[in-house]
Order: C-alpha cells, then sequence, then structure tokens
C-alpha cells in the first residue's frame, strides 16, 4: 500500500486516571495515513481500549493532540467534535451490549440516520436496507430483536450501523473478540472487503497478532500505556525486536496459521 495523505497524527497523548494511580496511556505518538489498516496490539488493560476513547474524544486526555486533517480535535468545542464523529466512527468489541436490545435492527441503523443526516424516512428505510445487504443481512433483518440474532449477525448489524454516517476513519475495538472463532474469519473478511471497497482508514485494536497479521498493514506494540515496537507488519513477525513482542507472538493462537499481507 502507497501511503500519502496522513488522516490522523496523535501527539504526546497522555491520561492517568488518578482515582486509580494508573497511566493508561503514556505519551502516544503516532500517525494513519488515509487508506491504511493499523494495528495496535498488546494484552488486556495495557490501554488499547482507552486510547481508541481519547481518540473520539469519549474521555478528556490529560495533555497532547490529536490531529484530523490538521484539525486538533482536543481544541474543537463540543458541537464541532459531534459533528467530527460523522467521519470517526467506532466498531465496539460486544455485539450483545452495543446494540438496544428493546429496538429492532431497523430503527438501530435509522437512528443514525435521524440524527446525522436529513433525509425522508422512505429514504431511511431504502438506506438501511441497503446497509443491512451490505453486510450480508437484508431487508428480512428489518423489524428483527437483537435477540433473535446470532452474535455474528449482531456484529454485522453493529457494523452497519457503524457505516450509516458514511465515516473515513473507523476504530476496530477486538471486533472479533467475543465471537465463536468460525465466525471470526467472515466478520474479518467482511471488514477487509469494506475497507477496500470504500477506502476506509482502520484503527485495529486487538490483543491477538495473529488477527492483525491478516488484516493489517502497519502495528504498534502497546505494553502498560507504551508503545515498546512499530513497524510493518511483516518486518515485526519476521523479525521482532522486543521480547514482549516475541511473547505476543508465542502466545497468539493460530499465528502460525496466518500468513502477513
Amino acid at each position: 500500500m502507497t501511503m500519502h495523505l496522513e488522516l490522523l497524527k496523535i501527539d504526546s497523548l497522555h491520561k492517568t486516571f488518578k482515582k486509580h494511580k494508573v497511566t493508561a496511556v503514556d505519551n502516544a505518538s503516532f500517525s494513519i495515513f488515509k487508506g491504511e489498516v493499523l494495528g495496535l496490539v498488546g494484552e488486556s488493560g495495557c490501554g488499547k481500549s482507552t486510547l481508541a476513547k481519547l481518540i473520539l474524544r469519549l474521555i478528556d486526555a490529560d495533555k497532547g493532540s490529536i490531529f484530523y486533517k490538521n484539525k486538533d480535535l482536543l481544541k474543537i468545542s463540543n458541537g464541532d467534535m459531534r459533528k467530527a464523529r460523522k467521519d470517526l466512527q467506532i466498531i465496539f468489541q460486544d455485539p450483545y451490549a452495543s446494540l438496544d436490545p428493546s429496538m429492532r435492527i431497523g430503527e438501530v441503523i435509522e437512528e443514525v440516520y435521524s440524527i446525522h443526516k436529513n433525509v425522508s424516512w422512505h429514504e431511511r428505510k431504502n438506506k438501511t436496507i441497503e446497509l443491512l445487504e451490505t453486510v450480508g443481512l437484508g431487508e428480512s433483518y428489518l423489524n428483527r430483536l437483537p435477540s433473535e440474532l446470532s452474535g455474528g449477525e449482531r456484529q454485522r448489524a453493529g457494523i452497519a450501523r457503524t457505516l450509516a454516517t458514511d465515516p473515513e476513519f473507523i476504530i476496530c475495538d477486538e471486533p472479533v473478540s467475543s465471537l465463536d472463532i468460525s465466525i471470526q474469519a467472515q466478520i474479518l473478511n467482511l471488514l477487509i472487503e469494506l475497507q477496500k471497497r470504500k477506502n476506509l482508514t482502520y484503527l485495529f485494536i486487538s490483543h491477538d497478532l495473529g488477527i492483525i497479521a491478516s488484516v493489517c498493514d502497519r502495528v504498534i506494540v502497546m505494553r502498560s500505556g507504551k508503545f515498546v515496537e512499530e513497524g510493518q507488519c511483516e518486518a515485526i513477525f519476521i523479525n521482532p525486536k522486543h521480547d514482549y513482542t516475541k511473547e505476543l507472538l508465542t502466545s497468539s493462537i493460530g499465528f502460525l496459521d496466518k500468513k502477513p499481507k
């Protein structure tokens, strides 16, 4: 992949949870280029999800900068940030918790259009059906409740909702970790297909280097809030420098069966 436009630039981002005296993100700096899939890997509790929430301003940073198209998201108003979130979206880890159990799937997606887009009811419904078909579901899912769907189907519905705002950048926060192994590959293939078709940019978070190897261009290895290694996937998988990266390679289930792109 040829990288040109720097879409996101994170500079010296820092977050400490004072109550627990834990530094979750320790002066993180990196860039993400348009059309890239950047992996962020590390064990649970290392700060990956905190970093994701900081980027979307779901929690406040202690210091640092987050430039999106050269605009610092930490310095814009809440109203402007709400507008920016149309372009900056997230796919959550748990499809069971990320969908309102009282709302039908069609309503979950149509709600996004009612909030972010000035479109008629008829157009909302047509766009919702189109999105459901895009993620491999279809019109028959419009009136189903989340409880009537399998885990993989719920995650597909969650992906459809994420796509409703036509985002440019998506954080995939452990999007397959709660799914059965047999379903994980299907969702990963869907995410790769969507990324290529729509020229999306992903920050792909996982604790499994095997999964990172199957979808990402570059990877950052994170441990205890710090970045310990960064580079092209293939180079790091073939010749990891840091002992922690080597440990992750050893512990990643199925890694030897997955080849870097």
